[in-house]
């Protein structure tokens, strides 16, 4: 599968391909023509209680993305969504608007899609 991530406060690039907005809530300083997206994929977003279990608990990474792999196993309606994009147009980026390039919810969430 092609999936990669990127935040979407960087620049779009042909590269992307097909672009989705994995976050909850609406990136700030972002407007919807610099994200160029495909579309927003709100529900395979970390759950707000999650999102918040985890701004209070931020070096627990690994129990974090425990918690979200439950969510998205509780989910398959919105992970068969993605993996469809993926099918239609080859290369899908997700992306995620946190500064941590490294510990985040869309590396998560792209492991899962090419597990």
């Amino acid at each position: 599968m092609a999936f990669q991530i990127k935040r979407v406060q960087d620049d779009p690039d042909p590269g992307d391909g097909y672009r989705i907005l994995v976050d909850r809530l609406w990136p700030r300083g972002v407007s919807k023509e610099r994200a160029a997206l495909g579309e927003w994929a709100k529900d395979a977003a970390p759950s707000t209680g999650l999102r918040q279990w985890f701004h209070q608990h931020t070096g627990e990474f690994g129990e974090f993305a425990r918690r979200y792999r439950a969510e998205l196993d509780a989910n398959p309606e919105a992970v068969a969504a993605l993996r469809r994009k993926e099918r239609e147009h080859g290369t899908v980026t997700l992306l995620y608007s946190v500064r941590d390039t490294v510990n985040n919810h869309a590396r998560v969430l792209a492991d899962h899609l090419e597990s």
